[in-house]
């Protein structure tokens, strides 16, 4: 059966009858778990197997936020915590070698934790870039306030995933660190030179343009385009993300049930595709939104489905690693450095 240009949520733990029937009937490419989708590790995995079985594909993605520190959809009792992605960043200033075997072994040990429930993406790693006074929205979740170090530290995170199976989404591509505003409540605006964007915010976009998926940001970046955000911004996907960054993979939107957004989901929807994105990613797990997202998601076809098809197959297997001893060794790192 052709698959649908969409990544869904859905309402809770267990499929109902509607969804399942939706999800047969609309095909989605893709799906994407919550706190309010999580109760305890079998649940879970019977979740994951039971979206896929709803779709009649054993390699549909699902996908889950799971960074550590404020984002993390799976947490105690039945899984740890993580640090913050800041954590790493003082590390790393500390000794780099440091900061990159600490992001690496917390990322090899979130990839343990999701291959074991049968979820296979995360949308994980930050290259956003931080700057003063920007909204805290991202905050302590990125590495670090240059380019070059957001990049490496990215990178070991992102290697750390694809050792353990799980394939990693760079977000939030072009850059969200300026953003004056949190995009999940209203569209922030960006008025920094396109020249400064090109030596600060883009470079580590740029350094990763090889992972296999990115999504976008919801930010109207006015040196390039004034009245679109970059989800819905056919010249930044085409200049920026496609152009001078040279990413070639999966290009998902940000959630477009986000408040950034304006016009109904549909309409929503529709722009981000029509702009360039290859799956629209929407995820409240309303019913009356996830049929609007359905009715504008076309037939993932042409460059959209190539990419779509190498980003799953850039999926490698997990290779060996001793769980116990990498959270021994990642808790004392930290404790070393004395980084709460």
């Amino acid at each position: 059966m052709a698959v649908r240009a969409f990544i869904t949520g859905i309402s809770g733990p267990v499929l109902t009858d509607g969804e399942r029937a939706f999800l047969r009937a609309e095909q989605p490419w893709g799906f994407i778990l919550f706190k309010r989708n999580v109760e305890n590790p079998a649940q879970v995995a019977a979740l994951a197997a039971e979206l896929r079985a709803a779709v009649d594909r054993p390699d549909a993605p699902v996908l889950i936020d799971q960074e550590g520190g404020r984002v993390q959809r799976l947490g105690p009792p039945h899984w740890p915590r993580y640090p913050a992605g800041a954590v790493f960043g003082a590390l790393y200033d500390q000794l780099p070698e440091k900061g990159l075997r600490a992001a690496w072994l917390s990322s090899r040990l979130i990839a343990a934790d999701l291959a074991a429930l049968g979820i296979s993406v995360d949308c994980l790693p930050l290259a956003d870039v931080p700057v003063a006074g920007a909204d805290a929205v991202i905050g302590d979740r990125a590495y670090g306030t240059t380019p070059e170090k957001v990049a490496t530290i990215a990178r070991a995170i992102a290697d750390g995933l694809r050792d353990g199976g799980i394939l990693p989404v760079l977000k939030h591509i072009p850059g969200h660190g300026r953003a004056t505003a949190d995009s999940h409540l209203r569209l922030p605006t960006v008025d920094t030179p396109r020249a400064e964007l090109e030596r600060t915010d883009f470079v580590a976009f740029s350094q990763l343009s090889d992972l296999p998926m990115a999504m976008t940001a919801h930010v109207v970046f006015s040196a390039l385009d004034a009245a679109q955000p970059a989800t819905t911004s056919a010249t930044i996907i085409a200049q920026v993300i496609r152009g001078a960054m040279n990413f070639q993979g999966l290009l998902m939107s940000d959630d477009v049930s986000m408040n950034a957004l304006n016009g109904s989901i549909a309409e929503r929807t529709r722009a981000s595709l029509k702009a360039g994105c290859d799956v629209a990613l929407h995820c409240n797990g309303k019913m009356d939104e996830m049929r609007a997202v359905a009715s504008e998601a076309p037939v993932l076809a042409g460059e959209a489905l190539r990419r779509a098809d190498r980003a799953l197959a850039a999926r490698r297997p997990s290779q060996p690693f001793d769980r116990d001893s990498g959270r021994a060794e990642l808790d004392e790192l930290i404790a070393q450095a004395g980084i709460v």
